[in-house]
């Protein structure tokens, strides 16, 4: 497998997320002239010229020659979109590896559309990113098909390193889904949370904009404490909570509210979400 400078890329859709890889591997010296993608929208199209890279509305263009095939669209248009990549591929001798950010689309159903006549079938890895990727913040989760090999993983995870902080392999599809709940939905969950705090600061009297500040960064700091200790979520709460005081008050009431379980309820709704999502794909 080339390395990832020499590899060629093509990236079906030119949504968000693709940007932010293009932008993230032309940041770590990836040529733009081995960078394809594929795009209907001119809008998105437009942005991608900005970056250097070849564009064009055509799949085929695009992927038919490429070593390595994001496919970053909607999970509904997945289906047709491999088909056409497929067809472009049956007089190669070898197939690209394909990496699906498609939502949903569980690698049975992207193997199953993406056979060429005579039997081949691609590599294929999945992945759930989240959108902090878009600043090179992201986590995402990976699984991989059996068939893929160890310089292939190699290959993804120097891909992914370009806007992921945390690149994490499942040993299960399924546990994709967990990821969704955890990391993919996850970011939401904390904008709510600073949504909420913001709301009642300003109702005890803080100017919005007083508190939008201030709950941000709170926000970011105890992220970059996470990231930064040695120490366990669990032991950094404890860190900062002093009995009876003002942080114990405040943990006491999410514990009397059922904070524990409201939380658990939420990453489960989405996980099983999910995975309902998943199996109606499938069946389409």
């Amino acid at each position: 497998m080339p390395s990832l400078e020499q590899t060629k890329l093509a990236f079906i859709g030119g949504g968000n997320m693709a940007i932010a890889i293009i932008g993230g591997l032309i940041a770590q010296g990836v040529p733009k002239q081995g960078i394809w993608v594929a795009e209907p929208c001119e809008v998105n199209r437009n942005r991608m010229a900005t970056l250097g890279v070849h564009t064009t509305t055509s799949n085929v263009e695009a992927g038919g020659h490429a070593d390595l095939v994001i496919i970053a669209v909607k999970p509904q248009v997945a289906k047709t979109v491999c088909e056409e990549l497929v067809a472009a591929w049956l007089q190669r001798d070898t197939l690209p590896l394909v990496i699906s950010i498609a939502a949903g689309i569980t690698l049975e159903t992207l193997k199953g559309c993406l056979q060429t006549n005579d039997r081949r079938v691609a590599h294929c890895v999945r992945v759930m990113p989240n959108t902090p990727a878009l600043l090179r913040q992201g986590a995402c989760g990976v699984f991989a098909s059996a068939d893929v090999t160890e310089p292939e993983k190699e290959l993804v995870n120097t891909l992914l390193g370009s806007v992921n902080q945390v690149t994490e392999w499942v040993d299960k599809e399924e546990l994709l889904d967990v990821v969704t709940g955890l990391s993919g939905s996850g970011p939401a969950y904390f904008f709510a949370m600073v949504e909420h705090l913001v709301a009642s600061a300003t109702t005890l009297g803080l100017q919005q904009e007083q508190a939008v500040r201030l709950a941000t960064q709170t926000c970011l700091g105890a992220g970059t404490m996470l990231v930064a200790s040695s120490n366990r979520p669990a032991q950094l709460r404890k860190n900062v909570t002093s009995p009876n005081g003002t942080t114990h008050a405040a943990l006491q009431t999410f514990e009397a509210l059922g904070f524990k379980d409201i939380v658990d309820k939420a990453v489960t709704a989405a996980t099983n979400r999910a995975a309902e999502i998943g199996i109606t794909l499938g069946k389409q």
